[in-house]
């Protein structure tokens, strides 16, 4: 049959290594069909040329890793100068502490208001005083117009960072949520590498379709390690870059739909190869799909396409544990699928699952996860639960250096748990919920800290945790972590106008950080920040509630605290009551009156439009000039 010598050729390939002849085999070359030797070779060149990509994969990681080390060197001799420099100088800090701020509906709309004269959260009023001193009495927002700082000479750099830094507005058609540019061109990047690893030294024509069809499966399976790398909460990447891995949640997403498409287009041109090579032949469609290889392949193609549907925001949004339990599930059978489909594909589904097995099992549920009692109350809204335990400080192990501790170990600022509570019910006795631990690091002499979570009930688990702290005051909950990045810290350190910005419940990831600024200790001479430093940084919270009872998650007690301290709490007037605040004009006052000629770093958490709106205004404050960077803190993924 004419078919024959492709059907040999298939066979061939299963069980050909990469630096394997063409010319091995059964029978002499010469009797052989000479497109048999032709596709064996260009299947054999995809072998040996997807070793590159994984050493491309790997210089590239080793880039990111030098730079981060680099700058982390960098970083830590300029705080020692600036240590060295603070410790010879005898100035005083003249500065006054700030003032806990609830700016009243009508002074955001109208011109000529000051931030001085905005009421206070008692319900007290401070008139607008005048003074030349750049204190707490000087007013911030001078005009409904947005504030610039002075027009400056702007360099090249200053354009093409604040490219990079500005996130586009959302798909109008399918509310896609589009990441920053420099994001973006970072994914396409990758992406072009893609397509250039499936479409090199292919030959397009008909009978070499298999060719094609072979090297799209091949990138496919050639990503699974990466894809579950990217995935994993305790993974090497964060010591090397220091990206942990929720600020790679996004590469692990796009590179998901990616290798999607791979698959279909790998589906694709099997089925072209059959149709036009093997149904003359006399191959029925039936008989092709049903044999062992193909079969196998089908499935694994059904479960990844499958996984991709359910890991839609709109489907994680509306269920959220079927989410979880189907991404378990899925992932789990299709590496099984693929592992029998083409003996190729092994080596790549072993390296994937000895990363899963390492973070899940070995890390997850062994090192950083821990079962403790926790109180759980109903805070003053109705729709909110706190739930607090105290955590026994034990010593830090050599893995710590890594940042790979348990809860009993301390977390950081903006630092994150998986929280499991059993007995909810049947279905969360496997289901891990994220949050941000709410409460303020553990310091070094203290031997027991009390950890809180903040949960604001929506639907499903957070809605049946309310339910139950509406009767029960304790409840047995399992904790999985602590996780998180430094980077937030470190910008927030560095800079000399600190700038927080909280939307809702956001203030889980803004209030600790704040309280690091306040609080921040290093175990060396050349890492301590001296108090005087924190005295001369001027600090910010703003915090956008949507109702006046929100407050109460943090309490005015503790807010007044921090303001003793020199921080400006802005509270603007509950979003039900008067709308969203306008951030982009706030923040270029904020901007405009204390940040010329200084280093001024944002951080915000909050719903996404909020950090869209942060992360632009600040990018079109970095094209005017001014040394500002922003880093937005997902605290919903």
């Amino acid at each position: 049959m004419e078919s024959t010598w492709l059907r040999d050729a298939m066979r061939s390939c299963l069980n050909a290594t990469a630096f394997a002849s063409a010319d091995e085999g059964r029978g002499p070359p010469e009797q052989r069909d000479p497109r048999f030797r032709k596709l064996v070779q260009g299947i054999l060149y995809s072998k040996r040329f997807i070793i590159s990509y994984h050493l491309l994969v790997l210089a590239f990681v080793l880039l990111l890793s030098a730079v981060h080390w680099w700058e982390q060197n960098l970083r830590w001799r300029t705080r020692r100068a600036r240590r060295l420099q603070i410790l010879a100088s005898d100035d005083a800090y003249g500065g006054v502490p700030g003032t806990v701020k609830a700016i009243p509906a009508d002074e955001q709309a109208s011109p000529g208001t000051s931030l001085s004269g905005s009421s206070t959260l008692e319900g007290t009023s401070s008139p607008p005083q005048k003074s030349g001193s750049e204190s707490e009495i000087t007013p911030l927002l001078h005009s409904q117009k947005m504030l610039r700082p002075p027009p400056s000479r702007k360099p090249l750099f200053s354009i093409i960072d604040a490219f990079l830094m500005y996130q586009p507005q959302p798909i109008p058609v399918f509310d896609k949520t589009l990441p920053s540019n420099g994001t973006t061109i970072l994914l396409l990047a990758f992406i072009g590498l893609n397509i250039f690893y499936c479409l090199h030294h292919i030959n397009f024509n008909l009978f070499e379709l298999f060719v094609l069809a072979d090297r799209f499966g091949l990138v496919f399976v050639a990503n699974l390690p990466l894809l579950y790398l990217l995935a994993a909460k305790n993974q090497p990447l964060r010591f090397l870059t220091g990206w942990s891995y929720e600020s790679l949640n996004i590469f692990h997403r796009r590179l998901g739909e990616l290798m999607c498409v791979e698959a279909l287009f790998h589906f694709l041109g099997m089925t072209g190869v059959w149709y036009t090579l093997l149904r003359p032949g006399g191959s029925t469609l039936v008989e092709f799909f049903f044999g062992r290889v193909i079969l196998l392949g089908l499935l694994a193609f059904v479960a990844y396409e499958l996984l991709y549907l359910t890991s839609l925001g709109s489907f994680r949004q509306r269920w959220y544990e079927l989410f979880l339990g189907l991404h378990v599930f899925l992932q789990a059978a299709a590496l099984i699928l693929v592992f029998f489909h083409h003996p190729a594909s092994r080596v790549y589904v072993g390296a994937a699952l000895f990363i899963f097995i390492v973070d899940r099992i070995v890390f997850r549920l062994g090192i950083k996860s821990t079962t403790t009692v926790a109180e759980v109350s109903v805070l003053p809204d109705g729709e909110t639960v706190k739930l607090s335990t105290n955590v026994v400080k034990q010593p830090s192990t050599i893995l710590t250096r890594f940042g790979t501790r348990s809860i009993y170990e301390g977390w950081s600022g903006t630092d994150h748990v998986f929280v499991t509570v059993p007995c909810l019910a049947r279905k969360h006795i496997i289901q891990a919920h994220p949050f941000t631990i709410a409460s303020a690091p553990p310091k070094a002499d203290e031997e027991e800290t009390r950890l809180e979570l903040i949960i604001r009930a929506q639907d499903g688990f957070s809605a049946d945790l309310l339910n139950k702290a509406r009767h029960h005051k304790h409840l047995m909950v399992r904790l999985d972590g602590p996780y998180g990045s430094a980077h937030a810290r470190h910008m927030l350190e560095d800079a000399d106008v600190a700038i927080v910005v909280a939307g809702g419940s956001g203030i889980a990831v803004a209030w600790p950080l704040v309280q690091h600024l306040l609080d921040v200790t290093r175990s060396t001479d050349t890492e301590i920040v001296p108090t005087s430093l924190l005295r001369r940084q001027k600090v910010f919270l703003i915090w956008v509630v949507h109702k006046s009872t929100h407050i109460s998650w943090i309490g005015l007690e503790q807010l007044a605290k921090i303001e003793d301290k020199g921080v400006d709490v802005i509270i603007p007037p509950p979003t039900e009551e008067v709308g969203r605040p306008d951030l982009a004009f706030l923040l270029s006052g904020l901007v405009a009156t204390t940040g010329e000629g200084k280093k001024i770093n944002v951080v915000a958490s909050g719903p996404d439009s909020m950090g869209r709106r942060v992360r632009n205004t600040c990018a079109l404050l970095r094209k005017d000039g001014s040394d500002i960077s922003v880093l937005i803190e997902k605290f919903g993924w």
